[in-house]
């Protein structure tokens, strides 16, 4: 479905989508998120018109490629939410969340700058389900006093988000959650 019209997308523009969606990822990944957006429609195989009118900014590009990523992440911390070892599960999402940020980068600076308001509400909508994700494995963590108890979910996550946009290395993120995971266990 489009979210302008409420009706069902045709079966090519839905290939389309996902060919620049696709597209897109891959040059995200090679180039970061500010890849050329004529060169995303050419790897699809689609001209700049049919770009444009599925994606009309390079924020809704991006929102379509990473959504994904963001549910994913929120998905990983349901999952893990039911994991035995509380303390476990929580430095288990935050590496996760970690690496994929500094591995990723776009959705830790989506909703960074400019005034564009459908920035600010997609960002605040992925700050508010990762923070939630967080904030659950967080909360049974320090239940089961497997983490100090006076931490706050922002403290964890500006902690985890400060590393991960410190390093593009998914080995030196892990490096560096371990030596906080110190700091949050106490011991």
């Amino acid at each position: 479905m489009t979210a302008a019209s409420g009706r069902a997308r045709r079966a090519d523009a839905e290939r389309n989508a996902r060919l620049l969606t696709a597209a897109a990822g891959e040059l995200f990944e090679e180039r970061g998120p500010g890849a050329p957006l004529d060169e995303i429609a050419k790897r699809a195989g689609v001209g700049n018109a049919t770009l444009y009118r599925h994606f009309p900014t390079r924020d809704d590009l991006l929102a379509a490629v990473y959504a994904d990523e963001v549910a994913a992440l929120c998905d990983r911390g349901a999952a893990l939410s039911a994991e035995a070892d509380a303390g476990e599960a929580l430095h288990t999402w935050l590496e996760a969340f970690a690496v994929q940020v500094a591995t990723g980068r776009a959705p830790a600076f989506a909703g960074a700058g400019g005034d564009d308001a459908r920035r600010t509400e997609l960002f605040a909508r992925w700050h508010a389900a990762l923070t939630s994700a967080a904030e659950t494995l967080l909360t049974r963590a320090q239940r089961e006093g497997a983490v100090r108890g006076d931490l706050a979910v922002t403290e964890v996550l500006t902690l985890a988000h400060a590393i991960a946009t410190s390093c593009t290395d998914a080995a030196r993120v892990r490096r560096l959650l371990a030596i906080v995971r110190h700091g949050l266990t106490g011991r």
